[in-house]
């Protein structure tokens, strides 16, 4: 076998192909410092990795109604199930979104005294994605992966990009430390985590007001900016309720097998539960609409105004009875929860008390990791789904043909660049240079893919981010909507993908 067929195969391999013929271990003639090959020769290498690659078939696309696991998840152990309401059950429309950013925008003139222009401010949809964290002493808006660094190109002051040479100045490393990230869990709050959907008109408003001070020259400091868009934003609340309940259809998706989903799990003798943060006379309207007059009867426990995520984490907060008639809680004790009746505030000790519930037998559904699942996962051993209305978007992107073309390649230059990357002569060095310039465009298209600014919400260029990280350790499956495990059947198992590590085989099949 000739170095180039060897060194072929070697590179090959690192890329995941199948059917390569060739088996010789050549590590050692790309590693070692004192082999040297021409430029013919690694030019050719190239080009022969790219026409094997071109011919290669193209993977599969990607269900968008599938169901992933993280964990193993049996459905026949699962007697009860839980849903959160906001995104979970209820798919909103963009419009809430330019709702949200219109009241805070209007907040931040009529209450805080912000200048008039700021009115003239439109939300941008595609300006951010969930999970990004801001850092509020600093004013950055950024991406971070799983091991909490920092994606450069995606850090941001208002809606101008840094460079790396200005991240490097302000932190010094490309990475943070974890009680810098993590401070809010200890009350040391640095930076926020914006990790629902509501966050995103937040994140819009925040970025366009400090790029108006900026291009104004107008002096202000990213501290109380941040408070008070976030003071507007969570003001807004009770009237953007009364707006969407009076207006639903303008403003809620309906899934029309929604329906089908509840009924095969009551059809089934699961319990059903509900517990939201919102207050129960917006549930009730949407649900009304999602599921029709009766909805209901499909659940055994409705509790709203939860205030999670205390509500898994205090228990002395008892649950107070909704009077209905006047939307007003009653005073006496609640000893027991029945079905038809409403529930106020509460805590999780008490509820899986008065229903004898226990741990493995629940599936909770939510949409945001920390406040829906973290709690329930770690501490009570409760099953947990979460529902990314995301992932149809990402799918699309991940099936299109140019993202396959190009993430492909870059698998593959990327190993081409792993097998050569110690070569010291300098015609080698130059060459891989290249290659790594090339990499670094193609990393760049494919983020651009998915968000211009931000790429997508699970991956940063080789990582997974850090949304994605809690979403893989808090989520035991996840999806995109409800409705899709009607795909199921009630007792299928989950499975998850068996990936592998890094000490072990590239590929079991060689």
């Amino acid at each position: 076998m000739s170095p180039r067929q060897g060194i072929t195969s070697l590179f090959l391999a690192s890329g995941r192909w199948r059917a390569v013929p060739t088996v010789r271990n050549t590590v050692g003639m790309c590693a070692s410092q004192k082999r040297e090959y021409s430029e013919d020769f690694l030019l050719k290498c190239y080009q022969d990795h790219k026409k094997l690659w071109e011919s290669k078939k193209m993977p599969e696309n990607v269900n968008l109604r599938s169901v992933f696991g993280n964990n193993e998840l049996d459905l026949r152990d699962i007697k009860i199930y839980g849903f959160d309401y906001d995104y979970t059950l209820a798919h909103y429309k963009v419009a809430v979104e330019n709702l949200i950013y219109d009241l805070g925008k209007n907040v931040l003139v009529s209450k805080y005294r912000y200048p008039e222009k700021i009115k003239n401010l439109q939300y941008n949809r595609d300006l951010a994605v969930r999970g990004l964290h801001y850092d509020i002493e600093k004013g950055l808006l950024m991406k971070l992966d799983q091991f909490q660094q920092l994606q450069i190109g995606s850090i941001y002051r208002g809606l101008t990009r840094l460079s790396q040479e200005e991240v490097m100045k302000i932190y010094g490393s490309r990475s943070l430390p974890l009680h810098y990230v993590e401070g809010h869990l200890k009350g040391d709050t640095k930076m926020a985590h914006l990790a629902d959907l509501f966050s995103l008109p937040e994140m819009c408003l925040l970025s366009q007001v400090a790029q108006y001070f900026m291009d104004n020259d107008l002096p202000y400091h990213s501290v109380p900016l941040f408070n008070d868009v976030k003071a507007a934003i969570s003001s807004i609340h009770p009237e953007m309720h009364r707006i969407v309940a009076r207006n639903i259809e303008e403003y809620l998706i309906k899934d029309p097998g929604l329906v089908t989903f509840f009924e095969r799990l009551k059809n089934n003798n699961k319990e059903l539960f509900i517990i939201t943060n919102s207050p129960f006379s917006f549930v009730n309207v949407g649900m009304t609409y999602l599921l029709g007059e009766d909805w209901r009867q499909y659940f055994d426990v409705v509790i709203a105004s939860a205030k999670k995520p205390a509500f898994f984490t205090d228990s002395m907060r008892p649950f107070r009875e909704l009077n209905e008639e006047i939307l007003v809680q009653t005073w006496g004790p609640v000893t027991s929860l029945e079905k038809g009746k409403v529930y106020l505030e509460g805590n999780l000790k008490q509820l899986q008390e008065m229903k004898a519930w226990h741990g493995q037998e629940l599936l909770y559904f939510g949409d945001h990791p920390y406040s829906d699942l973290a709690d329930v996962s770690l501490n009570h051993s409760w099953r947990t789904g979460a529902i990314i209305w995301e992932l149809d978007y990402e799918i699309q992107c991940l099936n299109s043909v140019e993202y396959k073309k190009t993430s492909g390649w870059l698998v593959v230059l990327q190993s081409l660049i792993e097998s050569c990357q110690d070569l010291e002569d300098e015609t080698s060095r130059q060459i891989v240079k290249k290659w790594v310039e090339e990499r670094d465009q193609l990393r760049h298209k494919t983020k651009e893919m998915f968000n211009p600014q931000f790429g997508s919400v699970f991956r940063t260029h080789n990582n997974p981010t850090y949304f994605s990280r809690r979403l893989f350790r808090f989520a035991d499956i996840y999806t995109s909507r409800l409705s899709n495990l009607n795909d199921y059947s009630i007792n299928h198992t989950f499975y998850p993908r068996r990936g592998v590590l890094p000490h072990e085989y590239k590929s079991l099949f060689v």
